[in-house]
């Protein structure tokens, strides 16, 4: 007898706990049916070696998986040519171009800009403040703006755009999210001239000049992936430092930790990114290109499968103790940026802004607390991306 489709996500999402029908599924060889929000079936993969499996097979597509006709979590796709939404070649080719401009190393030289950016913040704040508004928001958004070149001015139309783009329903329709998307392509579009015209030593102008022999990157390209790089280089990261926070802040030995031995702090933030979930719902779905199996399950050719990266970091047979935060893990191969040919290339930025505000907060507010109890901290709703509303601090 076939199985009807589960509906998901299984249920509402509460603060940073991932729901508890994802550790039942674990224990499952196979991947699970379910109904999406938008676009109808799909296959959902929770298993960690599965999650690797889809993410770098080449017999499963994103390049098929663009447009409205998908399974997916939320009102917005990904359009065929973004970067998101491509595969081998044609991805190996725009990504090469990309990675000459946005390497390990140039993003190593912003270390002590993003250092400059979260002393001033916290040089402008006294206790008690709203941390999510004052420094984990502000922080990512004047970093990729500068970046990108965008002025102060447009940095709220940014965040506005941005959070339409990521929206999981709500009132948001397929529509605003055509607007957003075409808002930030002509900010975009007006900023690319610019430096076509005047070049600036901002990773705009690389992006521009990118080229390997006599191949660059188109202006659709270098469109696309601007406002790709605009959307996701500021929301993910502003959300889960909101988020590390909480952890850190609700459970004192934690931060006292940190506090005591600063240098575990680039483990540490590894093993949050593994920990702290970040999506909602499962995004991007892959298209199986020919029949295969998952876990003993037939995947037919045309079927959509997307993967659960919370619940694949929390995979007991690969992390000991997985439900509980360990900053001493020596092993920590955590598929919180992905894998495969489309991990996140905004990875490297991630970690530096990341490791650089722990580190400034340590050094310089060691007696940060929360401000109120951590269950009485209000929880974004209607977006793709888990983040706190206000996160009240003192010390």
């Amino acid at each position: 007898m076939e199985v009807q489709p589960a509906p998901y996500p299984f249920g509402d999402v509460e603060a940073l706990r991932l729901h508890p029908r994802f550790a039942e599924l674990r224990e499952s060889a196979a991947p699970v049916r379910v109904t999406m929000p938008y676009g109808g079936d799909a296959w959902l993969v929770t298993r960690y070696e599965q999650t690797r499996f889809v993410l770098s097979d080449p017999r499963f597509s994103r390049a098929a998986a663009a447009g409205a006709d998908v399974p997916r979590g939320r009102p917005g796709f990904e359009p065929a040519g973004n970067l998101l939404a491509m595969d081998p070649p044609e991805h190996n080719r725009i990504r090469a171009l990309v990675a000459k401009a946005f390497t390990v190393r140039r993003v190593e030289l912003l270390r002590p800009r993003v250092r400059e950016i979260a002393d001033t913040l916290l040089d402008g704040v006294s206790p008690p403040v709203d941390f999510a508004a004052a420094v984990t928001w502000e922080l990512p958004v004047q970093v990729i703006s500068e970046l990108l070149g965008v002025p102060p001015e447009q940095r709220r139309m940014v965040r506005e755009c941005t959070e339409t783009l990521v929206a999981s329903g709500g009132t948001v329709t397929p529509a605003d999210v055509t607007e957003a998307r075409g808002r930030l392509a002509a900010a975009l579009t007006t900023l690319i001239a610019q430096r076509r015209a005047e070049p600036a030593d901002d990773l705009l102008t690389a992006l521009v000049a990118a080229r390997d022999e006599d191949d660059r990157l188109t202006d659709n390209e270098l469109l696309m992936l601007g406002v790709a790089l605009l959307a996701g280089g500021h929301e993910t990261t502003a959300n889960l430092t909101g988020s590390f926070l909480v952890e850190l802040l609700s459970d004192r030995a934690r931060w006292t930790a940190l506090v005591a031995r600063p240098e575990l702090i680039p483990s540490a933030v590894e093993e949050l990114l593994r920990f702290v979930p970040l999506a909602t719902v499962a995004d991007l779905a892959r298209i199986a290109k020919e029949d295969l199996e998952i876990g003993g399950q037939p995947i037919r050719a045309g079927d959509a499968v997307l993967v659960q990266l919370d619940s694949a970091n929390r995979d007991e047979s690969v992390f000991a103790s997985a439900g509980h935060l360990d900053f001493g893990r020596a092993v920590n191969h955590h598929v919180a940026f992905g894998f495969g040919v489309h991990h996140c290339l905004g990875a490297p930025l991630a970690r530096l802004e990341l490791r650089v505000l722990l580190s400034t907060l340590v050094h310089r507010l060691p007696g940060l607390r929360l401000a109120i109890p951590a269950d009485h901290l209000e929880w974004r709703r209607g977006g793709l991306l888990r983040g706190v509303t206000s996160l009240p601090v003192t010390w």
